[in-house]
């Protein structure tokens, strides 16, 4: 009766981690054809060369960059690799840097800028240097543990 239960538990954890890999190969596939996506409607961005379109163009291609990192994570998945976490540092430092050059693009169209948008940029400069300083905290740790 035991072995009996033991084989059924041990089955349905190979189904569970069968479904895992599939859910993450969908996963992959669809984070490959958003970014196509995103990259496509970039590039349409320079057939009407504008300063808000420049814009549009940069904020899109950093989007991608982050889809590709989370795509990156999921190969890693896939092929067994060690998990590791700098490519989360980037998807976050990305994404500040992203938000900073979003709020500058519409601060410069205004005439006077509120003093919120300054703060929010300030934060997250703050976020982008404590990533940065996480980072190399967690490449001096990987170095200590080999």
């Amino acid at each position: 009766m035991n072995h009996d239960r033991h084989n059924v538990s041990e089955l349905f954890r190979k189904l569970l981690v069968q479904l895992d890999i599939v859910f993450h190969v969908i996963a992959a596939i669809l984070l490959l054809v958003a970014c196509g996506f995103i990259l496509f409607y970039a590039a349409l961005n320079l057939l009407e060369p504008s300063r808000i379109a420049m814009i549009a163009l940069v904020n899109d291609v950093l989007l991608a960059l982050i889809i590709l990192e989370l795509l990156w994570t999921a190969i890693r998945f896939l092929k067994k690799q060690k998990f590791v976490l700098g490519p989360f540092f980037a998807i976050g430092i990305i994404a500040a840097v992203r938000r900073i050059l979003l709020i500058e693009a519409q601060t410069t169209i205004m005439k006077h800028t509120p003093i919120e948008k300054l703060y929010e940029i300030g934060v997250s400069a703050v976020v982008v240097i404590i990533l940065m300083v996480a980072y190399y905290l967690s490449v001096k740790a990987q170095r200590l543990e080999q």
